[in-house]
Protein backbone atom coordinates (compact mmCIF):
# COMPACT_ATOMS: atom_id res chain seq x y z
CA UNK A 1 0.00 0.00 0.00
CA UNK A 2 1.16 3.51 -0.74
CA UNK A 3 1.55 5.07 2.34
CA UNK A 4 0.57 8.16 0.31
CA UNK A 5 -2.78 7.11 -0.62
CA UNK A 6 -4.48 8.31 2.30
CA UNK A 7 -3.55 11.61 1.99
CA UNK A 8 -6.46 14.39 1.23
CA UNK A 9 -5.45 17.98 0.04
CA UNK A 10 -6.09 21.01 2.27
CA UNK A 11 -6.06 24.05 0.53
CA UNK A 12 -4.84 26.96 2.66
CA UNK A 13 -3.96 30.89 3.19
CA UNK A 14 -0.60 31.25 3.85
CA UNK A 15 0.90 34.93 5.86
CA UNK A 16 1.61 36.52 2.78
CA UNK A 17 -1.84 35.49 1.41
CA UNK A 18 -0.77 32.47 -0.92
CA UNK A 19 -3.46 29.84 -1.38
CA UNK A 20 -1.03 26.23 -0.99
CA UNK A 21 -3.14 23.24 -1.27
CA UNK A 22 -0.97 20.76 1.36
CA UNK A 23 -1.58 17.03 1.37
CA UNK A 24 -2.91 16.69 4.74
CA UNK A 25 -1.68 15.62 7.29
CA UNK A 26 1.46 16.09 5.66
CA UNK A 27 4.43 13.25 6.43
CA UNK A 28 7.25 14.32 4.85
CA UNK A 29 7.83 18.22 5.87
CA UNK A 30 11.37 20.41 5.46
CA UNK A 31 11.79 23.34 7.19
CA UNK A 32 13.78 26.09 6.08
CA UNK A 33 13.36 28.26 9.55
CA UNK A 34 15.16 27.43 12.73
CA UNK A 35 12.51 28.33 14.89
CA UNK A 36 9.89 26.83 13.25
CA UNK A 37 11.97 23.43 12.74
CA UNK A 38 11.91 23.71 17.00
CA UNK A 39 8.13 24.32 16.47
CA UNK A 40 7.53 21.16 14.63
CA UNK A 41 9.23 19.42 17.38
CA UNK A 42 7.29 20.69 19.74
CA UNK A 43 4.26 20.11 18.44
CA UNK A 44 5.25 16.36 18.25
CA UNK A 45 6.41 16.31 14.62
CA UNK A 46 9.74 15.28 14.55
CA UNK A 47 9.55 12.03 12.87
CA UNK A 48 7.45 13.72 9.65
CA UNK A 49 10.75 16.49 9.49
CA UNK A 50 12.92 15.12 6.96
CA UNK A 51 14.93 18.48 5.97
CA UNK A 52 16.08 21.04 7.72
CA UNK A 53 18.73 23.99 7.44
CA UNK A 54 22.12 24.07 9.09
CA UNK A 55 21.04 26.83 11.48
CA UNK A 56 18.46 24.94 12.66
CA UNK A 57 19.82 24.36 16.42
CA UNK A 58 17.35 23.15 18.13
CA UNK A 59 16.06 20.23 19.02
CA UNK A 60 20.07 19.77 19.54
CA UNK A 61 19.05 16.46 17.35
CA UNK A 62 16.99 18.27 14.53
CA UNK A 63 20.30 18.07 11.92
CA UNK A 64 20.78 14.70 12.96
CA UNK A 65 17.69 13.11 12.42
CA UNK A 66 16.98 15.31 9.77
CA UNK A 67 18.72 16.42 6.22
CA UNK A 68 20.53 19.39 6.07
CA UNK A 69 19.55 20.95 3.11
CA UNK A 70 21.77 23.97 3.15
CA UNK A 71 20.85 27.53 4.97
CA UNK A 72 18.29 29.64 5.11
CA UNK A 73 19.50 31.78 2.10
CA UNK A 74 20.72 29.21 0.05
CA UNK A 75 18.92 26.04 -0.39
CA UNK A 76 20.43 22.43 -2.11
CA UNK A 77 17.99 21.92 -4.46
CA UNK A 78 18.61 18.06 -5.69
CA UNK A 79 18.71 17.19 -2.01
CA UNK A 80 15.34 18.75 -1.02
CA UNK A 81 14.23 16.75 -4.69
CA UNK A 82 15.86 13.54 -3.23
CA UNK A 83 13.95 13.96 0.21
CA UNK A 84 10.51 14.06 -1.73
CA UNK A 85 8.75 16.64 0.44
CA UNK A 86 5.05 17.32 0.48
CA UNK A 87 5.06 20.64 2.95
CA UNK A 88 7.61 22.93 3.12
CA UNK A 89 7.71 25.61 5.50
CA UNK A 90 9.35 29.05 5.36
CA UNK A 91 9.54 32.43 6.36
CA UNK A 92 9.48 36.12 3.98
CA UNK A 93 12.43 37.46 5.66
CA UNK A 94 14.24 35.20 6.76
CA UNK A 95 13.95 33.04 3.11
CA UNK A 96 14.96 34.39 -0.21
CA UNK A 97 12.41 35.21 -2.61
CA UNK A 98 14.25 33.71 -5.72
CA UNK A 99 14.49 29.86 -3.88
CA UNK A 100 11.24 29.81 -2.89
CA UNK A 101 9.75 30.70 -6.07
CA UNK A 102 11.57 27.63 -7.05
CA UNK A 103 10.27 24.98 -4.61
CA UNK A 104 6.93 26.64 -5.21
CA UNK A 105 6.53 25.57 -8.42
CA UNK A 106 7.23 21.83 -7.51
CA UNK A 107 6.18 21.41 -3.59
CA UNK A 108 3.52 22.97 -1.56
CA UNK A 109 5.69 25.91 0.06
CA UNK A 110 3.70 27.59 3.30
CA UNK A 111 4.80 31.00 3.98
CA UNK A 112 4.81 32.65 7.52
CA UNK A 113 5.47 36.61 7.46
CA UNK A 114 5.89 37.68 11.15
CA UNK A 115 6.08 41.55 12.46
CA UNK A 116 4.66 41.29 15.83
CA UNK A 117 3.77 38.66 18.55
CA UNK A 118 0.05 38.61 16.85
CA UNK A 119 1.47 37.30 14.20
CA UNK A 120 3.94 34.41 15.89
CA UNK A 121 0.81 33.40 17.46
CA UNK A 122 -1.28 32.86 14.18
CA UNK A 123 1.23 31.38 12.31
CA UNK A 124 1.78 29.18 15.41
CA UNK A 125 -1.58 27.74 15.50
CA UNK A 126 -1.67 28.06 11.51
CA UNK A 127 1.42 25.71 10.99
CA UNK A 128 -0.86 23.10 13.90
CA UNK A 129 -3.81 23.54 11.27
CA UNK A 130 -2.05 22.27 8.45
CA UNK A 131 -0.05 19.50 9.97
CA UNK A 132 -2.78 17.99 12.22
CA UNK A 133 -1.61 19.36 15.71
CA UNK A 134 -4.17 22.02 16.12
CA UNK A 135 -4.68 21.27 20.01
CA UNK A 136 -1.16 21.42 20.69
CA UNK A 137 -0.41 24.25 18.64
CA UNK A 138 -3.30 26.09 20.32
CA UNK A 139 -2.15 25.59 23.55
CA UNK A 140 1.56 26.74 22.69
CA UNK A 141 0.48 29.80 21.35
CA UNK A 142 -2.24 30.31 24.40
CA UNK A 143 0.64 29.76 27.12
CA UNK A 144 2.50 32.22 25.07
CA UNK A 145 0.22 35.04 25.33
CA UNK A 146 -0.26 33.96 28.62
CA UNK A 147 3.12 34.82 29.63
CA UNK A 148 3.05 38.27 27.93
CA UNK A 149 0.12 39.31 29.06
CA UNK A 150 1.32 38.56 32.87
CA UNK A 151 4.17 41.35 32.58
CA UNK A 152 3.48 44.16 34.48
CA UNK A 153 3.42 47.39 32.59
CA UNK A 154 6.32 49.70 32.09
CA UNK A 155 5.54 53.35 33.11
CA UNK A 156 8.95 54.63 32.24
CA UNK A 157 10.67 52.08 29.19
CA UNK A 158 14.18 52.09 29.39
CA UNK A 159 15.71 53.82 25.91
CA UNK A 160 17.62 51.27 24.28
CA UNK A 161 19.83 50.36 21.22
CA UNK A 162 19.91 46.52 20.21
CA UNK A 163 23.05 45.53 18.37
CA UNK A 164 22.90 42.33 16.05
CA UNK A 165 25.75 42.94 13.79
CA UNK A 166 29.06 44.40 14.00
CA UNK A 167 31.57 46.12 10.68
CA UNK A 168 28.87 47.32 10.11
CA UNK A 169 26.85 48.16 13.46
CA UNK A 170 23.51 46.89 12.44
CA UNK A 171 20.52 47.47 14.97
CA UNK A 172 17.23 46.25 14.77
CA UNK A 173 14.22 48.95 14.59
CA UNK A 174 10.52 49.51 13.52
CA UNK A 175 8.98 47.01 11.36
CA UNK A 176 10.92 44.48 12.94
CA UNK A 177 9.90 41.15 15.41
CA UNK A 178 12.76 42.59 17.98
CA UNK A 179 11.45 45.82 17.84
CA UNK A 180 7.94 44.59 18.48
CA UNK A 181 9.75 42.51 21.47
CA UNK A 182 11.77 45.47 22.90
CA UNK A 183 8.73 47.20 23.54
CA UNK A 184 7.13 44.35 25.32
CA UNK A 185 10.15 43.98 27.40
CA UNK A 186 9.90 47.87 28.55
CA UNK A 187 12.51 48.93 26.38
CA UNK A 188 11.96 51.90 24.30
CA UNK A 189 14.30 51.91 20.53
CA UNK A 190 16.53 54.46 20.21
CA UNK A 191 15.99 53.97 16.85
CA UNK A 192 12.72 53.28 15.83
CA UNK A 193 12.09 55.77 14.21
CA UNK A 194 14.26 54.28 11.73
CA UNK A 195 13.05 51.09 9.09
CA UNK A 196 14.41 47.38 9.18
CA UNK A 197 18.57 47.05 9.94
CA UNK A 198 19.54 50.16 9.73
CA UNK A 199 23.60 50.80 9.27
CA UNK A 200 24.47 52.82 12.93
CA UNK A 201 27.81 54.89 12.64
CA UNK A 202 29.63 55.28 16.34
CA UNK A 203 28.09 59.09 15.69
CA UNK A 204 24.67 58.75 15.81
CA UNK A 205 25.13 56.18 18.18
CA UNK A 206 26.27 58.61 20.56
CA UNK A 207 24.02 60.84 19.88
CA UNK A 208 20.91 58.69 20.22
CA UNK A 209 22.24 58.51 23.89
CA UNK A 210 20.38 55.45 24.90
CA UNK A 211 20.03 54.52 28.65
CA UNK A 212 21.29 50.56 27.34
CA UNK A 213 22.92 48.98 24.67
CA UNK A 214 22.20 45.40 23.87
CA UNK A 215 24.40 43.77 22.26
CA UNK A 216 22.45 40.37 20.25
CA UNK A 217 23.84 36.84 20.75
CA UNK A 218 22.62 36.27 17.48
CA UNK A 219 23.17 36.71 14.21
CA UNK A 220 26.44 38.27 15.04
CA UNK A 221 27.94 36.36 18.12
CA UNK A 222 28.71 39.06 20.23
CA UNK A 223 30.54 38.46 23.60
CA UNK A 224 32.00 40.46 26.66
CA UNK A 225 35.22 41.35 24.71
CA UNK A 226 32.73 43.51 22.66
CA UNK A 227 31.83 45.65 25.94
CA UNK A 228 34.09 48.05 26.52
CA UNK A 229 34.36 48.89 22.88
CA UNK A 230 30.92 49.88 22.71
CA UNK A 231 31.35 51.47 26.67
CA UNK A 232 33.90 53.88 24.71
CA UNK A 233 31.42 55.37 22.24
CA UNK A 234 28.86 55.50 25.14
CA UNK A 235 30.40 55.90 28.34
CA UNK A 236 26.74 56.78 30.40
CA UNK A 237 25.29 53.27 28.78
CA UNK A 238 24.51 50.30 30.56
CA UNK A 239 26.16 47.58 28.23
CA UNK A 240 24.21 44.03 28.53
CA UNK A 241 24.57 40.89 26.48
CA UNK A 242 21.35 39.42 26.27
CA UNK A 243 19.96 36.25 24.69
CA UNK A 244 19.04 36.89 20.90
CA UNK A 245 16.70 33.76 20.11
CA UNK A 246 14.70 35.00 23.23
CA UNK A 247 14.12 38.29 21.03
CA UNK A 248 13.85 36.94 17.88
CA UNK A 249 13.10 33.18 17.41
CA UNK A 250 9.14 33.47 16.80
CA UNK A 251 8.31 29.77 17.58
CA UNK A 252 7.32 27.60 20.85
CA UNK A 253 10.61 29.49 22.36
CA UNK A 254 8.86 32.55 22.89
CA UNK A 255 6.95 30.49 25.86
CA UNK A 256 10.60 31.29 27.58
CA UNK A 257 10.99 35.09 26.64
CA UNK A 258 8.70 37.04 28.91
CA UNK A 259 10.48 35.42 32.14
CA UNK A 260 13.47 36.62 30.40
CA UNK A 261 12.40 40.13 29.70
CA UNK A 262 10.98 40.67 33.15
CA UNK A 263 14.30 39.19 34.66
CA UNK A 264 16.81 41.65 32.10
CA UNK A 265 14.20 44.58 32.94
CA UNK A 266 14.42 43.94 36.67
CA UNK A 267 18.21 42.87 36.99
Amino acid sequence: MNPFESVIPLTVTDQMNRRVAVPFPPRRIISLVPSQTELLFDLGLGERVVGVTKFCIHPAGARRSATVIGGTKNFHFEQIDELRPDLIIGNKEENYQEGIEQLAARYPVWMSDILTLADSADMIRRVGLITGRKEAAEQISQEILDSFAALPPVTAPTTTAYFIWRKPYLVAASGTFIDDMLARAGFRNVFGHLGRYPEITPELLQAAAPQQILLSSEPYPFGEKHVAEFQEICPEARIRMVDGELFSWYGSRLRHSARYFWELTHG
